[in-house]
């Protein structure tokens, strides 16, 4: 007889309901991503956690739970983003707090990972901070992490716990296919973006084209040396993971249409935007940049030419396998 359906004896304890091993679905919202995280709620027809998180004028970092949690599927929506070394504390603390309220499963959810972009040791003494990052998290509890276009995929290598990759070119691919551009070409700004452009070009049945750029330092300014492939009276759509000044989209966008490209269009996922960076694209020959909502963008509005694509769906139906265990790769 399952403990649900016991009978209590007189003066015994009440029947227990035996719940799912994983646990009731919980999504918490962090403070990098509010929005998002409504809208990934709303999507999965399960209300917000309530909680709150605070910066002290000192600096620290508070946050709370403010409903019970005890054996529940948590998924914690938090980005890595500016202020990204707050973000992560948070992120870390959010984690920790839900293990010590007896989480059954916490998940970080970062739709952006700034660190990912510190992937490699390719100058004397420097950190490696993607696997610091990677082993702060597990030594603060996490059990999973979901992320969405890591500027390294084999960052997750770095984790010892499973992490499930998500791709904006999904959410891209279908918007650019309702746009029937034609003599589409799919461009990569450099060799570092390629294989990831194959991926896009595979899907709009397109070919593609790469550019060659140089970062001499650490001043985020670009030079762009050739492009490889022909864009000649081609409509040429530019990928990338992430813009901060948005100069290599703009340097390249000049490249193509020296070489006689047509219309000139571009899909970031993370849109990171240093402050003067809107207004450069908005100046710039992209006729139409897409950038999606894994960072909530602080300009606004944003230039005409912009415009923003939400991958809420696409995280809703990923945290919905992971919470009912089936398989998360149809949605690579």
């Amino acid at each position: 007889m399952s403990l649900s359906s016991a009978s209590p004896s007189p003066g015994g304890p009440r029947p227990i309901a035996i719940q799912p091993p994983w646990g009731d679905l919980a999504i918490l919202p962090g403070s990098g991503n509010p929005k998002l995280a409504k809208s990934i709620a709303d999507r999965l027809g399960v209300p917000l956690v309530p909680s709150q998180a605070r910066t002290f004028s000192e600096g620290n970092v508070f946050v709370q739970i403010k409903e019970n949690v005890r054996g529940r599927d948590v998924f914690v929506i938090q980005g890595v983003q500016h202020p990204v070394n707050d973000n992560f504390m948070e992120l870390l603390f959010w984690i920790d707090a839900l293990k010590r309220a007896s989480a059954q499963q916490v998940t970080a959810v970062i739709p952006y990972f700034s660190y990912a972009k510190g992937d490699k040791k390719d100058e004397p003494r420097v950190s490696i901070r993607a696997r610091v990052c990677a082993d702060a998290l597990e030594a603060a509890g996490c059990d999973r992490v979901l992320t969405m276009d890591l500027h390294s995929p084999q960052i997750q290598g770095f984790f010892s716990i499973p992490v499930d990759h998500l791709y904006g070119r999904r959410v891209f691919c279908d918007h650019i296919r309702s746009l029937n551009i034609p003599d589409l070409v799919v461009c990569s700004p450099d060799v570092g973006f390629a294989k990831s452009a194959v991926e896009f070009g595979k899907v709009l049945n397109a070919p593609v084209v790469i550019g060659s750029k140089i970062r001499a330092d650490h001043t985020e300014t670009v030079e762009i040396h050739s492009v490889i492939g022909d864009v000649a009276g081609k409509n040429v759509v530019l990928v990338d993971d992430f813009t901060i000044t948005g100069r290599t989209l703009v340097s390249m966008a000049e490249a193509l249409k020296e070489r006689g490209a047509k219309d000139i269009y571009a899909a970031v996922t993370h849109g990171v935007l240093a402050k003067d960076a809107p207004q450069r694209i908005g100046d710039s020959l992209i006729r139409k940049m897409f950038v999606t909502d894994t960072i909530e963008l602080l300009s606004d509005p944003l230039p005409p030419n912009m415009e923003v694509i939400t991958v809420a769906q696409l995280f809703a139906d990923a945290i919905q396998s992971i919470h009912y265990r089936t398989s998360v790769s149809s949605l690579f």
